[in-house]
């Protein structure tokens, strides 16, 4: 599947995110890019937020050494540092929601009309035939963006969570490139994956990582994100599309569903639809009993439920319609059980069906 000049991009992602994750671990603690214990963080410790930087710095210089880049790469690149530089500053000053509201928009314009990679159709989503945007898609294209990076920005609650599932995403994007003749394609998201793994290994101490705990921070969860939707359009969109675009939303499903049921819980109370708290979906996990390792194993197992049954209406050739509605209904599950979760956890114990705490 690869040549040897194909692994060099690879390994130099892999080693200088590696290398970078090491030495910016004193340079956070001078920028003030740290991460300290409060109300909504169970963390122990000073934390370095390099991660993201990291991550994006170790892409930027595979794609120059080896000549390898990924499409649009000017503007790719151009959309990536702006991202990367407002979460540094979120992460170093908090910046209001409004004002990085502004810039994401900002940076999914860069995609959609600066690298003209944006929704030009969504496909036979209610089965009367594709639905082809025209100018709409630009549009379309600055809400998807902005949505798929704060959703995994709002995921990012555990170690290894927002890492974690950009991993199921990516896999199962790689898995479809291949089994639909796009392997050419798979260096994009295999980058991605290179400088993505060193990263969880410190994140999560993996044994001969621990001891320089770094977290991705604002920077690093809003450039996964970009990079996540920024490779979805591109693949889900054209004459030769690598997958449909409802494919693509189920892969990032449970991170969507999760960003919509909070939005609704705060918009129904009155309250600002993106001011944080402990209401995601790990906080729920972990106050119904569940320590942070076990939690990130069941979201991750849940996420890739939501990735596999994308990749199986893929390759069954689902209707789209079906995939869509199929999605939709699930959505309004998920809120529901969200919403009630303790009402539906202390009706289950009550019958004796669950040991799970009740807060």
């Amino acid at each position: 599947m690869f040549t040897h000049l194909q692994f060099m991009p690879i390994f130099t992602a892999f080693f200088v995110a590696l290398l970078l994750l090491v030495v910016m671990t004193p340079v956070a603690h001078q920028w003030g890019l740290v991460d300290q214990p409060d109300y909504r963080k169970n963390h122990k410790g000073i934390v370095p937020l390099t991660g993201g930087l990291a991550m994006f710095v170790a892409i930027l210089v595979a794609s120059f050494v080896t000549d390898y880049w990924l499409k649009n790469d000017p503007q790719y690149f151009t959309a990536a540092a702006v991202v990367v530089t407002l979460g540094m500053l979120d992460d170093r000053f908090d910046l209001s929601a409004k004002g990085r509201l502004a810039f994401q928009f900002g940076v999914a314009a860069i995609m959609a009309w600066s690298a003209q990679n944006y929704l030009t159709s969504l496909g036979d989503l209610i089965g009367f035939g594709e639905i082809n945007l025209g100018l709409a898609g630009y549009f379309l294209t600055l809400v998807c963006v902005v949505g798929v990076i704060n959703a995994f920005n709002m995921i990012d609650g555990i170690d290894g969570l927002a890492g974690g599932m950009s991993l199921v995403v990516l896999l199962s994007v790689v898995f479809l490139l291949l089994v639909s003749q796009n392997g050419a394609a798979i260096m994009g998201p295999v980058l991605v994956i290179s400088a993505l793994v060193p990263f969880l290994a410190f994140n999560l101490s993996i044994k001969g990582f621990k001891g320089n705990k770094i977290f991705m921070g604002d920077s690093g969860s809003m450039f996964i994100g970009l990079t996540i939707v920024w490779l979805l359009v591109e693949y889900t969109q054209g004459t030769q599309p690598a997958m449909r675009p409802i494919t693509a939303v189920w892969l990032i499903g449970l991170p969507l569903m999760d960003m919509a049921a909070i939005m609704y819980r705060r918009a129904r109370k009155g309250q600002s639809v993106l001011k944080p708290d402990r209401q995601h979906l790990h906080n729920i996990f972990i106050r119904a009993g569940l320590s942070s390792n076990k939690s990130l194993v069941a979201i991750l197992l849940l996420g890739s439920m939501y990735a596999l049954v994308g990749i199986a209406g893929e390759m069954l050739n689902v209707p789209e319609y079906i995939m869509f509605w199929a999605f939709l209904l699930l959505l309004v599950i998920y809120s529901y059980v969200i919403q009630n979760i303790w009402i539906i956890l202390r009706r289950l114990r009550r019958f004796g069906k669950s040991d799970i705490q009740v807060s």
